[in-house]
């Protein structure tokens, strides 16, 4: 079980830096990150996709199951990400709307009421006992999740999830908060601003008690200069003292 970290009684912040949309479709950038965080001696917590995504499963790749344990082992988290990472139809109009413009229709989890959220989750959850492969939380696709969705999750037995604000306790409903960092990669203003954001972001975040949040996405390796922002935003914020654990530890959540 991961050590538990408490964000009341200390001064130097956590950081916490994850791994999104880790599946066989995006193996080899997931390992590159991999390596980058091996590189910097920190732990990751890997956001990891079960169902069809980018023209692959994961049930059908025991190979990178292995890898993934073999990660876990050696001290990383595995963290569920949804099941599919596309949004559906469900809900109304404006929160798909908003869904898309915030997750780019990702927003899996955003507008699922608890019998369809417990569905998806029970079928990532049957992938996930067949490979060996246990987790504590659960991270959404575009960091949004319906109230019912989170019930759903609490009733699964999972122990926490997360939003762009904070890391949230399904037992109790605490949320430590941090905002999460990351990019938009696509070019154009909303790459340049995101960007800017996480150089700042987690230089003013890594200042202050707290929890200091990097998200880093496959895409970013595909846009020049992004993965150099990155490194340095990290490397910034363990200069400052920030204590490199992933999302479990903050909350002393070991798998279920």
């Amino acid at each position: 079980m991961p050590k538990t970290v408490s964000t009341d009684a200390r001064r130097a912040p956590l950081l916490v830096v994850s791994v999104h949309d880790v599946a066989p479709g995006s193996a080899t950038e997931s390992e590159r990150w991999c390596a980058d965080a091996d590189a910097l001696g920190i732990p990751v917590s890997l956001l990891v996709i079960p169902g069809h995504w980018r023209g692959e499963r994961l049930a059908e790749h025991p190979d990178f199951a292995a890898l993934l344990r073999d990660r876990a082992a050696r001290g990383d988290e595995l963290v569920l990400h949804g099941w599919s990472h596309r949004a559906g139809p469900e809900g109304g109009r404006m929160r798909r709307a908003a869904g898309y413009a915030v997750a780019r229709g990702a927003a899996e989890f955003a507008a699922l009421d608890e019998r369809q959220a417990a569905e998806r989750l029970g079928h990532a959850g049957r992938v996930l006992d067949a490979l060996g492969l246990r987790m504590a939380g659960f991270t959404p696709p575009g960091w949004l999740a319906s109230a019912a969705a989170q019930r759903a999750l609490a009733a699964a037995g999972y122990r926490y999830t997360t939003s762009h604000f904070g890391v949230k306790d399904l037992r109790d409903g605490r949320l430590h908060r941090g905002f999460a960092l990351s990019h938009r990669p696509g070019g154009g203003f909303g790459e340049r601003l995101g960007a800017a954001l996480v150089r700042a972001g987690a230089g003013w975040a890594s200042r202050r008690p707290g929890v200091v949040r990097i998200a880093l996405h496959p895409d970013d390796l595909h846009r020049p200069g992004l993965r150099d922002v990155t490194l340095r935003a990290i490397e910034a914020a363990l200069a400052r003292g920030a204590q490199p654990v992933t999302y479990g530890a903050v909350l002393g959540a070991g798998p279920r």
